[in-house]
């Protein structure tokens, strides 16, 4: 059996960490307390004179750091200096270990500042940041927004988008590290023993702070692809453009079906439990972590997305995560936004839709699929089947709709009042490539099935033996 490799970052949670182990461990690329860090200076500190310019103090700006380490989901920036926090935000895309505009792409933004003429550089960025990978390009929009902010306050704070550009633009480019590391140790002495920079690193520092104000003033346009530019970018992913059919259609796409929901979602159900007796067989196992077991298999429909499968034990009884599952997603998914179900077919089916937070300045995901469950298995087992569907009678309430190709729970008993959760999951989120498929959505799921268990409390077995 093939393992993934996965690159171990478990002596860090922020700093220092690639942005897509963040996307594989919370499902979004910049961490909670950065994100809460960026809310803080925009609705507080937009006043302050010089932001990211004056240093902060190098102990509190330690001290923040180690906060968000220690304790990353549960970070608070009330009372703490503007410098202190915007150095803080420095810092964190300066340790990034690759540049947030990338190494591979990093040296194409500087060349587009250097020799591509002025009218034609907004289509040219719009073009390199169609190639960066998702979880940076996310992260790029989000810190642009930002800075746009607080440029939008420069009477009050002086920072204009080139004096922005000035103090950030080393720390999004990683200029410094990028020379050394193309230099062999006789270059670097040479080129360094003077102390002075040559004009190849004037020009690479003046392009990279241009751009970056060009950015920044730019940032709504930046992420505007041309309609040209998508219908030249053909691959499988953008041929397949699922679109979710109505109930009446699902009814139809199975040879044997008899035209119903009912035996279609039968249907979908026998399919799970044969996946789920499959164990090992046909699957490529994942690391993974939080004690969870993750496995993708290809499918071959045309669709590039994989099919995924994640398992846990949880502590509770198959009937009661079910109703975790179906009717308590406040309880384990601080994205959830909102909820209803829009129709009820039968006591054990309904069309249901849920919305997603995601990092601003991102849309939300609406989610609008036809559920059915049962507790009537064999040996006490539980299930849940999902399927997307279109419905007249509930319109898209997110920015994006996602289309889930299937989510399906099997829940089994495991002695002891304990279940094993299996969650078999494909979904399309629209708006990623198949690349961050690949590397993240699967550890979504893991990560999803983790909050699951974690949500019911182990009972508390510590405390002195008592004899009768």
């Amino acid at each position: 059996m093939k393992r993934m490799k996965v690159p171990d970052y478990k002596d860090k949670n922020v700093f220092g960490v690639p942005l897509i182990v963040h996307v594989q461990r919370s499902g979004q690329p910049l961490p909670l307390g950065l994100q809460q860090a960026l809310r803080y200076l925009r609705s507080q500190c937009l006043d302050q004179v010089g932001l990211f310019r004056k240093s902060g103090v190098k102990s509190r700006i330690q001290a923040l750091r180690q906060m968000n380490e220690s304790s990353p989901d549960n970070v608070s920036y009330e009372d703490q200096s503007a410098y202190d926090v915007a150095d803080m935000v420095k810092q964190f895309f300066r340790d990034l270990p690759e540049p947030l505009l990338t190494s591979k792409l990093g040296e194409t933004f500087l060349h587009i500042y250097q020799y591509v003429p002025k009218d034609q550089r907004l289509q040219a960025v719009q073009a390199a940041i169609m190639l960066m990978s998702d979880e940076n390009r996310e992260v790029l929009q989000t810190l642009l927004c930002f800075l746009s902010d607080v440029t939008s306050s420069v009477e009050e704070n002086q920072m204009t988008p080139m004096n922005i550009a000035v103090c950030l633009a080393p720390s999004l480019f990683h200029l410094n590290i990028l020379k050394k590391d193309n230099l062999s140790p006789r270059a670097m002495q040479k080129k360094y023993a003077t102390g002075r920079p040559d004009q190849k690193d004037l020009n690479e520092t003046l392009a990279a702070t241009q751009g970056l104000a060009h950015m920044i003033i730019e940032c709504n346009r930046l992420f505007e692809i041309p309609h040209e530019m998508v219908t030249q970018s053909r691959n499988s992913y953008v041929e397949a453009d699922l679109h979710a059919p109505t109930i009446d259609e699902l009814c139809k796409q199975l040879e044997d079906d008899d035209g119903t929901y009912q035996t279609h979602m039968e249907g979908r159900l026998q399919n799970l439990l044969k996946e789920a007796r499959e164990k090992s067989k046909y699957w490529v196992s994942c690391s993974s972590s939080d004690n969870t077991e993750l496995y993708y298999k290809k499918v071959g429909d045309g669709n590039p997305l994989r099919r995924w499968r994640v398992s846990v034990e949880v502590e509770a009884p198959p009937s009661v995560v079910l109703n975790r599952v179906l009717r308590e997603r406040h309880l384990w998914d601080v994205d959830l936004l909102q909820w209803k179900v829009c129709e009820t077919l039968d006591k054990q089916t309904e069309v249901f839709q849920y919305v997603l937070n995601r990092m601003p300045p991102h849309p939300s995901r609406d989610f609008l699929v036809l559920r059915s469950w049962r507790t009537d298995l064999p040996k006490g087992a539980c299930s849940l089947v999902c399927v997307s569907v279109e419905h007249e009678d509930c319109p898209s309430v997110g920015g994006v709709r996602a289309i889930v190709l299937e989510s399906n729970f099997l829940l089994e008993p495991c002695g002891s009042g304990k279940s094993r959760l299996t969650h078999i999951c494909r979904v399309d989120l629209k708006g990623r490539t198949p690349d961050w498929y690949n590397k993240a959505f699967g550890h979504l799921c893991a990560a999803e099935a983790a909050r699951i268990r974690n949500s019911f409390q182990p009972l508390i077995t510590d405390g002195p033996e008592t004899k009768i």
